[in-house]
């Protein structure tokens, strides 16, 4: 899977013959469609999304180009998982924030429940190893939080912002972490 932030940039450059695959770094070209499915997003607004699949010219490997506004196998967008996450990093309790994003108890309990441990701890890194790339002295600015989870989030918000202000300025910040971690927000799921 290739992160989007860009969709349409990305179509231009798939058939311009400029991206690679991450593999071997051959030359990708299209390769049909990955299947349509719909996203939930903040409140009853959905999305449709049907990935643009390519192919490596040079050693075969299929990738899927997936928009970072959403997360590989989640039925909601980056951003309503990624608000979720911080409301429970600052104490809001996961039943509350189910009732408030009218999602099911079960699928909020356990995206708050994957995001433990090394997880958080990798996530922070992501966002730690960006803000080295843009703005090296965001890093001296950034606060202790109450729990590792909200420092993490944080760190990741902090190098989002640094994007847009230097490189990207009308790229939501949700989507811009969904690219700094490569679609892991949350851990990956099993196929199946």
């Amino acid at each position: 899977m290739i992160g989007i932030v860009q969709p349409a940039q990305a179509k231009a450059d798939l058939a311009a013959g400029r991206l690679g695959c991450p593999g071997c770094g051959g030359v990708l070209r299209r390769w049909g469609h990955g299947r349509a499915r719909q996203v939930r997003d903040h409140g009853s607004m959905t999305l449709t999304v049907r990935p643009r699949r390519a192919r490596c010219q040079d050693c075969g490997s299929t990738q899927v180009l997936l928009p970072c506004a959403v997360l590989p196998r989640r039925a909601d967008t980056t951003a309503v998982i990624g608000t979720a996450l911080l409301a429970s990093a600052r104490g809001v309790g996961y039943r509350r924030i189910a009732a408030d994003f009218a999602r099911p108890v079960s699928t909020v309990r356990r995206w708050v429940r994957s995001v433990r441990g090394q997880h958080t701890e990798w996530l922070r890194a992501r966002g730690i190893a960006w803000l080295h790339q843009v703005d090296r002295e965001v890093i001296a600015t950034l606060k202790a939080a109450p729990t590792r989870l909200d420092e993490a989030l944080s760190t990741l918000a902090a190098a989002a912002l640094s994007v847009r202000a230097h490189l990207t300025p009308y790229v939501p910040p949700w989507t811009l972490i969904g690219r700094f971690t490569h679609g892991r927000l949350l851990p990956p799921t099993r196929a199946g």
